[in-house]
């Protein structure tokens, strides 16, 4: 009898100490979840006061933490990559559909984190994503090239341009290139019956490019294509400093 009242007893105790650390973990993972919580707020209101300083606004703002898990990246001070998300942006006051921020790398006082506005954040690489809409960019070119009745829109890859110079109505196939920092519209294909002089001053016109308002980091433009309808300018900046103070 006494062999059989003994023997479960390290069984009991082997299942409370296994129960013991499912709690543990779940608090953990808990913990973890709500300090990132806390953290993205935070986070999204520090990029809305930085894109504020280039004249960039949205209707709303979000910001994910990546990397594997977040308390131990805060323990280090070092993030892998956080990514901001800017919905229906204006920057300098041309409406976009949305911002992106894609940070890398990044280095974080825990002091930011407690409201310590002072502290300074370094981010190896920032890679910004502006998706615009085509009207969007005709309204910069536009405004650039004073070409009259300008209309873009997107076919597959590429541009359409519908555009009146010199009298002359015509329609070009254009496809959007990244000229020093400009964006130009690089005339693929004209209508036949278009005169040589006006071909040419279309095709320059075009060419000549506009400039994106100054973006978030002071990224430089390095890219810009054409999907699902709309513009997507790539945007980059290296060893980037943040600081409120």
């Amino acid at each position: 009898m006494s062999t059989r009242a003994d023997g479960p007893k390290p069984r009991r105790r082997g299942r409370g100490f296994l129960i013991f650390l499912v709690i543990v973990l779940i608090i953990l993972v808990v913990g973890d979840r709500v300090a990132e919580s806390v953290a993205e707020k935070r986070l999204a209101t520090e990029a809305v006061n930085e894109a504020a300083q280039y004249d960039v606004t949205a209707a709303s703002t979000k910001a994910e933490i990546g990397g594997f898990g977040f308390l131990p990246q805060l323990v280090k001070g070092e993030f892998s990559e956080i990514t901001v998300t800017m919905d229906q942006p204006s920057v300098s006051k041309v409406s976009a559909e949305e911002l992106t921020m894609v940070m890398k790398d990044i280095q974080i006082p825990r002091e930011l984190l407690t409201g310590d506005t002072s502290a300074t954040v370094t981010v190896s690489r920032a890679d910004v994503h502006l998706k615009m809409s085509p009207a969007a960019l005709t309204k910069l070119t536009s405004a650039a090239s004073g070409i009259e009745g300008l209309n873009l829109s997107a076919v597959g890859e590429k541009l359409q341009a519908k555009l009146t110079v010199r009298g002359f109505d015509a329609t070009a196939t254009v496809r959007p290139e990244v000229r020093n920092g400009r964006i130009g519209l690089i005339v693929e294909n004209l209508p036949e019956g278009v005169p040589s002089q006006v071909r040419t001053v279309i095709t320059a016109l075009l060419a000549r490019g506009v400039r994106i308002p100054d973006l978030p980091f002071g990224a430089r433009v390095t890219g810009v294509d054409v999907q699902d309808q709309s513009l997507l300018v790539t945007a980059t900046a290296t060893d980037v400093k943040l600081s409120g103070s």
